[in-house]
């Protein structure tokens, strides 16, 4: 019977060989990654040293290839291959393409990046990744999952035979804010607040400012719409006329290095592609401003000065400078939107809010956006034996 091959990444026994004084070689016999059986060597003072020297080229033997990606590559390099290589492949965004690069340059490189690949095991990431987590633990989540597609390109390039990232410890969530939604009493604050914001002062530092700001938040809460969302909606996905009057949902505003804000033609996810009823004050509102807008080449309800799209990034600017000066600090931008879920939730069913808000997943809505404290089951009969009996007797 024929002798069984060695299995793949193995090799048979060491041989070795003194060469001269000094000088000894060891010798085995590997299957490589790509099934072929080498003779693999290495050099020593001794023939121990030898051994020693031939198990560490062993261990990090590679089958031999012309890619550009071995055990030696430096994680920098890997990191530039793989932007280029999910670049090519055209089938990621601009923007997470973008998320993808500032995580590399901000946390992978002055890291990682002078490592070997081989020299990335699966305790030294583990331990990367914690560390980030301590202090920006959005941060480390981008990390991982940048690691996890660059090791992978090393493994179908033939480099490993796993993926390190994979065998890191699970990045716990910071644990979760309460969820904080508006009353009535607290939205009259704050469109109060708004309004004073936006009469001139005199000795007023910074842009006189519009009335983009009171419209934009009024639009959020007749919506449930997200900020980008809202500044991409263009005259033509209006339909005031109607019996019903209806907004369309359908593009975002998004942010590319080199490009600029710009109007993407797709919303966040599937789901948020959607039509939704409009309320009176709201339909009051775009009518009112649709009367003394100015033209602009992109058709856009809300531009800037110049008639190019408004970005997230100024309204959220804006809105700091009003929680600041009028004591809004807690409220957010997603604030409107917890406070559209949850009183849709209220009057209606968490399905109805998920579908406003454009989530695909009830859950998610339920989880982040709706203002409910957990219900305990009613043990009330059970809890009663705990009663003071000469008290009620």
């Amino acid at each position: 019977m024929a002798r069984p091959p060695l299995p793949v990444g193995t090799w048979g026994k060491i041989r070795t060989e003194q060469l001269g004084p000094n000088r000894h070689c060891a010798r085995a016999r590997f299957r490589d990654y790509d099934g072929t059986t080498r003779d693999v060597e290495a050099i020593g003072t001794t023939g121990p040293a030898a051994i020693r020297a031939l198990q560490v080229k062993l261990r990090d033997r590679v089958a031999p290839n012309d890619d550009e990606i071995t055990r030696e590559t430096h994680i920098s390099t890997l990191a530039d291959l793989w932007l280029d290589d999910i670049i090519a492949a055209g089938e990621v965004t601009p923007q997470t393409i973008s998320r993808y690069e500032i995580s590399v340059r901000v946390s992978i490189v002055p890291a990682l990046g002078k490592l070997r690949i081989r020299e990335a095991g699966a305790g030294r990431l583990d331990k990367f990744l914690r560390e980030v987590a301590k202090d920006r633990p959005a941060a480390a989540r981008g990390a991982k999952v940048a690691l996890r597609q660059m090791f992978a390109l090393a493994v179908r390039r033939g480099a490993l035979t796993t993926n390190p990232v994979r065998e890191t410890g699970r990045l716990r969530n910071p644990r979760r804010k309460v969820v904080v939604a508006l009353d009535h009493e607290q939205l009259n604050g704050v469109r109060s607040a708004i309004r004073e914001w936006q009469k001139p002062t005199p000795g007023k530092s910074g842009p006189r400012p519009t009335g983009d700001l009171a419209d934009i938040v009024d639009l959020m809460l007749a919506t449930g719409a997200r900020i980008g969302e809202i500044l991409a909606l263009r005259w033509e996905d209006l339909d005031l006329a109607d019996e019903r009057p209806t907004l369309t949902i359908c593009g975002t505003i998004v942010y590319v290095k080199g490009k600029g804000f710009y109007r993407q033609e797709w919303t966040k996810t599937d789901a948020g592609f959607r039509s939704t009823v409009l309320p009176r004050f709201a339909v009051g509102m775009l009518m009112a401003r649709k009367l003394t807008a100015n033209a602009n080449p992109n058709d856009a309800i809300f531009a800037s000065r110049r008639g190019t799209w408004l970005s997230p990034q100024n309204f959220r600017r804006q809105w700091r400078r009003v929680r600041a000066e009028t004591g809004l600090e807690w409220v957010t931008p997603h604030t409107f939107r917890k406070t559209v879920a949850t009183l849709i939730d209220k009057e209606a069913d968490t399905d109805s809010a998920a579908a406003q808000l454009g989530h695909g997943s009830k859950e998610v809505t339920k989880k982040h956006y709706i203002v409910k404290p957990a219900l305990a089951p009613d043990n009330s009969a059970i809890l009663e034996q705990l009663g003071d009996r000469r008290a009620t007797g």
